[in-house]
């Protein structure tokens, strides 16, 4: 238990690495209390990502203790882990401001500090990236500098992080790879090298050669990951080997705070909490809206309940897709397949091959690691993949990283691809229903992070006819076209002018195929048209319609509300809203621009 006033002696002395490393043996000790204490305080009251850092608190206290940061380089894959990394290079006093608007990133960000010295947000980035920060120093002739990647056993087995590996075992360079292995990413690892990593004890390992000394990597480990001693007895041995290294450090997701360690999923960002006892805080879930997650998982298991050829396949994130609940129903029949995006696309087009109805549920903002296969595997062969792209559109505090804004510009260019924005929960569960009514096409699903609004949202199934769009209000002069959950915004902004009379709105739904038929009838009615979409302006669903009105020589006014031409920061979502102009206040004045 820890108290809300949290006593950091030793901390309160640290503005840089270099003061971590005057302290002495048992001030180091102290530190690793203190910074584990500040760490559950902080995300208590201000939420973030909570077990991740606190299992790496002895091991980001060993590195900066060991090695001369910032001259010597590292990177932590994905960047959950880096908040203690942030404590101890000069962020301590802002680190209230963490993720929220206008304050430092959830994540490592270059801009920020010379000690984050990549800009990690995506998993298993970092080996490549330190790879090449080494070669870098090879060339220049600085033999000395010392290169190291943090990385996570869940993210060590993704496709791009063994490329890496493959490309560093041939090289003379000074890296070395950190493994921090303890059995969990954001849900449990899965796969044949976590199978191996559960045989490896803190007695050792199995008695034979390692994968990673089959590719020339110098193996050492396992070592207590909480255990400071020994982590800097041996990463000083380290310091003096030359060539690629990896050191394979067993640590505890949630250490030091009992729940988080007993319960690694919810806490792994469990939003704000008690920090007297750890304990959650209640939920009223009577008076909630569902989460568009959990609709698409319950809706998911009602249809593969009645369809043996459904299919769930997910890159590591059954929990946050809510596919958990079809790998608890049909646990033959749902996948996780662990943080490789690429391989759950090609997979999923492999399965259709075979007559299989398969829903990839992804997040909008790690499809973009699968783009290839996308195209050439799924779009190019017309094998009706159901991609239920999750968390689309502004996520909020976790930024730029993993906003979900791409993904109609990008996926609008691909040929033979339908893409669907259901607006509410009653749609999203009607579209899964039609797109496992054998489709001949594959067919992307985009829909928000979070709640919608509709209660009462478990109907009958009804069918949805591909590319027909909502009118839900005549107007005479403004014509508002909206696609996804952002409708929301639209309809409390009509309701906010007093010549709602004026404005007509329409829930286009399909950013592809357009209702051409309808848009026709609003272009020939209107003469000014607004869209609104909560993604990119360029290449995004107001282009679509740009691009319309040009080839039938339409002439209206046409304006297009969405995400300006930048990445986003982090923020809460009615903040990013406003920022971008498509809050229901900024969506309000731009209308009235117009009246």
């Amino acid at each position: 238990m820890y108290l809300c006033f949290v006593k950091t002696d030793v901390l309160d002395t640290i503005n840089d690495p270099a003061d971590v490393r005057k302290l002495e043996s048992h001030e180091l000790l102290q530190l690793a209390e203190e910074l584990r204490a500040f760490i559950i305080h902080m995300v208590s009251i201000k939420a973030g990502h909570l077990g991740a850092s606190l299992g790496v608190v002895e091991l980001t206290i060993a590195l900066h203790y060991v090695f001369q940061t910032p001259e010597d380089l590292l990177v932590w894959d994905v960047g959950h882990q880096a908040y203690g990394h942030k404590i101890l290079t000069g962020r301590k006093d802002t680190f209230h401001t963490n993720r929220q608007s206008g304050g430092i990133s959830g994540f490592p960000k270059r801009a920020e500090s010379i000690y984050d010295t990549f800009g990690t947000g995506h998993s298993s980035t970092a080996i490549s990236a330190v790879l090449g920060m080494a070669i870098a120093a090879n060339l220049s002739g600085n033999k000395k500098r010392q290169h190291i990647a943090v990385v996570g056993d869940a993210s060590i087995a993704s496709g791009m992080a063994f490329e890496a590996l493959n490309h560093a075992g041939v090289t003379n360079t000074n890296i070395l790879v950190i493994l921090n292995d303890n059995a969990i990413g954001i849900d449990p690892s899965v796969g044949a090298l976590k199978d191996y990593f559960t045989k490896v004890t803190l007695d050792g390992a199995p008695e034979t050669e390692t994968v990673f000394e089959a590719l020339n990597f110098n193996y050492s480990g396992p070592v207590d990951g909480h255990d400071l001693t020994k982590l800097i007895s041996e990463l000083k041995r380290l310091q003096s080997i030359e060539g690629p290294k990896i050191l394979h450090v067993i640590t505890k997701k949630g250490k030091g705070l009992r729940q988080a360690e007993e319960n690694q999923i919810t806490y792994h960002a469990p939003g704000k909490f008690d920090g007297k006892t750890g304990d959650l805080y209640p939920e009223d879930s009577q008076s909630l809206s569902p989460k568009f997650q959990d609709v698409f998982g319950k809706t998911l298991v009602a249809l593969a309940s009645e369809n043996k050829k459904i299919i769930g396949i997910t890159p590591a994130m059954p929990t946050g897709s809510s596919l958990k609940y079809m790998m608890e129903a049909f646990p033959e029949r749902a996948f996780d397949v662990g943080i490789a995006e690429q391989h759950a696309v090609t997979l999923a087009a492999g399965l259709a091959t075979q007559g299989l109805q398969v829903f990839c549920t992804i997040y909008s903002t790690f499809l973009q690691r699968a783009y290839d296969q996308l195209i050439h595997d799924v779009c190019l062969q017309k094998l009706p993949v159901i991609f239920c792209i999750d968390r689309a559109g502004l996520v909020g505090e976790d930024g730029a990283t993993h906003h979900g804004i791409f993904d109609i510009a990008f996926l609008r260019c691909i040929p033979n691809l339908i893409i669907c924005a259901p607006s509410n929960e009653i749609e999203l569960r009607n579209i899964l229903y039609t797109a496992q009514l054998k489709l001949d096409l594959p067919i992307a699903i985009r829909y928000p992070r979070g709640r919608g609004s509709i209660l009462d949202w478990e109907k009958p199934f009804s069918k949805i006819k591909i590319g027909q769009g909502i009118p839900l209000k005549e107007g005479t002069a403004i014509a508002i076209l909206s696609i996804g959950a952002i409708l929301d915004n639209v309809k409390v902004a009509i309701n906010l002018i007093s010549e709602k009379d004026s404005i007509g709105c329409y829930d286009m739904r399909f950013i592809k195929p357009l209702d051409e038929r309808l848009l026709h009838k609003i272009f020939n009615h209107y003469n000014v048209i607004i869209t609104v979409e909560d993604g990119v302006i360029k290449g995004g669903f107001g282009s679509a319609i740009v691009e319309f009105a040009a080839t039938y020589h339409y002439k209206n006014t046409i304006k297009i509300l969405g995400i300006p031409d930048t990445f986003p920061e982090h923020g809460s979502i009615k903040e990013l809203q406003k920022e971008t102009g498509i809050s229901s206040e900024a969506i309000r004045a731009t209308l009235q621009t117009f009246l």
